[in-house]
């Protein structure tokens, strides 16, 4: 399976533009809420209409601007799954499924008792929706959007809606079903953990700006870019300047650091993770990233301590700090000195 997405589509105040290829695999979206994430589902699904460009699934074009050609949604063969599953609520899950099932008689019958069975809904065929828990909807809806023969499930926020609890269970319910499925899914979401947890691929959208697809992994070691840095979780981002080899200037931290690799004459922004920060005892080495820090506050977390710090005796940007409790307890010290990981420090271009 292949889908082929390059497109732009005129929005409110910013032009989207999608420019991508998906293969079988688990490709996420992840962007701020009004970014044009969902507009890209949607536009894929046949539900918008691009102003321009192309998007082929399967070597089949659902959309050419240049051709004229703009296929129905009935007609795209692609299994769109809403935040609240749109299953039809006055008719059973297996007619729920029975609806959009093609072929003869004997075969779609055939296909309601196999989808069933695949998501373990034999004995809720039945049902209605409002009987089902979260959990059981979601799985009718993916059931019934198989049985229509989906070349690729596009997932809309899926858990947007839900509470903490509920929502990881039906993320786990997801993944298995997503094992099962064995095709390809795009996701489109502003969770930084459910696009860590469920995508092989990403690629962060920013005010329709959709940036490089790369792998899970690189995106979140190596976001390259302010907007992906604070997509991923990064709580410490500064303003920095590069001012010799392997060196910056991160001006909010009123910090010169040293960092793993070279330094473009680009790079704006220094960033790094909460949980990078090391505690080290002595006192101040700059030349081995090793700075004094006031603490400035203390706020509890449920399983930690976040520590809000800056250099001591200055009036620089706060820093968080985030480690287990038991480990702040054994330091607890108004002034500390604090590690910087040359390799874990994020370099951001302009």
């Amino acid at each position: 399976m292949e889908l082929i997405v390059n497109m732009e589509k005129k929005l409110r105040n910013f032009t989207l533009k999608a420019d991508f290829t998906l293969r079988d695999e688990v490709f996420a979206l992840l962007g701020a809420s009004g970014c044009g994430k969902s507009m890209t589902l949607k536009c894929i699904a046949g539900l918008e209409r691009p102003d321009r460009g192309r998007i082929v699934l399967d070597g089949r074009v659902l959309f050419d601007s240049e051709k004229g050609i703009n296929l129905s949604p009935q007609q795209r063969q692609v299994g769109y799954l809403f935040q609240n599953f749109a299953l039809f609520p006055n008719m059973t899950i297996a007619d729920n499924i029975r609806f959009v099932a093609k072929g003869s008689r004997q075969e779609r019958e055939q296909r309601v008792r196999e989808n069933l069975a695949r998501f373990d809904l034999t004995e809720l065929g039945g049902a209605y929706p409002m009987e089902l828990s979260g959990g059981q909807q979601q799985r009718a809806a993916l059931a019934r959007i198989l049985a229509a023969d989906a070349k690729i499930l596009l997932l809309d926020e899926p858990f947007s809606a839900l509470d903490h609890y509920l929502k990881w269970k039906l993320e786990l319910e997801l993944r298995e079903v997503l094992k099962s499925y064995g095709g390809a899914a795009m996701l489109v979401s502003h969770d930084r953990g459910e696009v860590y947890r469920l995508a092989d691929h990403a690629a962060v959208i920013d005010r329709g700006q959709m940036q490089p697809v790369r792998t899970r992994d690189e995106l979140f070691e190596h976001p390259n870019t302010l907007a992906a840095t604070l997509l991923t979780g990064c709580k410490n981002v500064s303003a920095a300047q590069k001012t010799g080899n392997g060196i910056v200037e991160a001006a909010d931290w009123q910090l010169t650091l040293h960092v793993s690799g070279p330094v473009s004459n680009q790079t704006a922004y220094v960033g790094l993770r909460a949980h990078f920060l090391v505690y080290r005892e002595g006192g101040e080495r700059p030349e081995e990233n090793i700075f004094r820090m006031e603490v400035t506050d203390v706020i509890e977390d449920t399983f930690s301590y976040l520590i809000m710090v800056r250099r001591a005796g200055t009036n620089a940007r706060c820093i968080r700090w985030e480690l287990p409790k038991e480990e702040w307890r054994r330091i607890e010290a108004p002034v500390l000195s604090l590690y910087f990981p040359p390799e874990k420090l994020m370099l951001m271009d302009s």
